[in-house]
């Protein structure tokens, strides 16, 4: 049944609390104790798990000049997969995160979200970190009009607006890699991968609203990240008809690299979702854009990158657009607290 956009409900606080622990849908109201409204504290976290997903971007584009992009998607799945499992066993909930209503959801939420990670990682091999991490925030904006045609939510003018014009945004960002006697065939290429990359996170956004349904947060952080080691186990053959894809035996330091990335990538995981402990998405989701402050910053002190002023106005632009949304889904009573604690995060 569609959603509308009307001034809904929200819901239930005794369950909406416990979801925050990573609990499913059906919880016991006592559940609520193990959170609280500690918006500062929400906001802290929120920003330590955007720095640490910035620093991770920066391990994977250092890889992506020796290591092959589909050995990089293996690695930040499989070393990530254990930072989860560990906090998920300390709990108690091991066993039950195993168990799933929609394995076929959960198979296409990790396709999905391997090609977002493939295209976003190669994004990053061709493009400066601030310009592939600012068309990366066109995810919410597909967001918005994939759940349109996908999940029969209902979009009014106000949201379509904003939609349009973070496009605009990206057209902004876009343009200096698509035209100008500057452009080159590597920085096109990024760009396209970029915004591909942006548009497969939103795909798997949709999986996971619809896994959100029925599913454990745990379970479909675990799920996603054993299922997407597997798959991006699929890349191997590639280098057999093509050697340039070949997987290869990384040296100490970038083998070193490899495994942070995925360690970075779980912890982030981890501290992004103690966040909603505290807070409402509401409240912490326009605190996702500080990634791109730490993507211009360490992109600057470590790889020297400025980004023109294009790629600036535009991510004003986007950022915007995104928080317009982001304020029409609060006004209308939509906190999609679990969606976002599970969406493992691509910026990766």
């Amino acid at each position: 049944m569609a959603m509308r956009e009307t001034n809904a409900p929200d819901e239930d606080e005794a369950e909406n609390r416990a979801l925050a622990s990573g609990e499913g849908a059906q919880v016991p109201p006592q559940a609520a104790v193990l959170t609280s409204q500690k918006p500062v504290l929400g906001i802290a976290l929120k920003l330590c798990s955007t720095f640490t997903f910035a620093c991770m971007a920066v391990a994977l584009k250092i890889t992506t000049e020796s290591v092959p992009i589909g050995e990089i998607v293996f690695a930040r799945n499989f070393f990530g997969m254990f930072p989860v499992l560990l906090l998920v066993a300390l709990r108690g909930e091991l066993t039950s995160s195993l168990h799933t209503r929609q394995p076929l959801g959960h198979v296409g939420r990790a396709m999905a979200g391997i090609a977002a990670m493939l295209f976003a990682f190669t994004s990053l091999k061709y493009l400066p970190l601030a310009d592939s991490t600012a068309i990366g925030f066109a995810a919410p904006l597909f967001t918005v009009v994939l759940a349109f045609f996908f999940l029969g939510e209902t979009v009014r003018v106000y949201r379509w607006t904003a939609v349009v014009i973070g496009f605009l945004g990206i057209v902004v960002i876009l343009s200096p890699h698509m035209g100008g006697t500057e452009m080159s065939g590597d920085a096109w290429f990024g760009a396209a991968a970029a915004a591909a990359g942006a548009f497969c996170t939103a795909m798997a956004m949709i999986f996971v609203r619809k896994l959100c349904e029925t599913e454990r947060t745990s379970t479909i952080v675990i799920w996603f990240s054993g299922c997407a080691s597997l798959i991006s186990l699929a890349t191997v053959p590639f280098g057999w008809i093509f050697p340039g894809y070949a997987w290869v035996i990384p040296d100490a330091k970038t083998a070193g690299l490899l495994v942070f990335v995925g360690l970075a990538g779980g912890v982030g995981q981890i501290v992004m979702t103690e966040s909603y402990r505290y807070a409402d998405a509401s409240t912490i989701a326009p605190f996702d854009y500080a990634n791109l402050l730490w993507a211009v910053l360490l992109s600057w002190a470590i790889f020297g990158d400025i980004p023109v002023w294009q790629v600036v106005a535009g991510a004003l632009i986007v950022v915007a657009a995104g928080l317009f949304v982001i304020y029409r889904e609060r006004a209308l009573g939509k906190d999609d607290s679990r969606a976002r604690k599970a969406s493992s995060p691509l910026r990766p």
